[in-house]
């Protein structure tokens, strides 16, 4: 669980994510790339000029399992999105 980015190396534009399984999350973005159906059209622009190789996939954060059964992760990836998102000078 944590925070994701996938930059287009000749622009520089940026999705940046939180998922409870940022692995999966950036798996799912390569699939929807290969297939032309990521909802990014300018990360799928770049996918079918440069393929994979345009792309930088990573990951920012990672969220901790903690042992207190009531913690909120969800509040916990809302906001580590956001300082990332100021981190980066995007929008909310």
């Amino acid at each position: 669980m944590g925070i994701y980015a996938i930059r287009d190396r000749a622009s520089g534009h940026l999705l940046l994510g939180a998922s409870r399984n940022v692995h999966a999350a950036l798996n799912r973005a390569r699939f929807e790339l290969g297939m032309g159906k990521h909802a990014d059209r300018v990360l799928q622009a770049e996918w079918n000029r440069s393929g994979l190789q345009g792309l930088v996939f990573e990951v920012l954060e990672l969220v901790k399992q903690r042992e207190d059964a009531g913690f909120d992760y969800a509040g916990e990836l809302k906001a580590l999105e956001q300082i990332h998102r100021e981190l980066q000078g995007l929008a909310p």
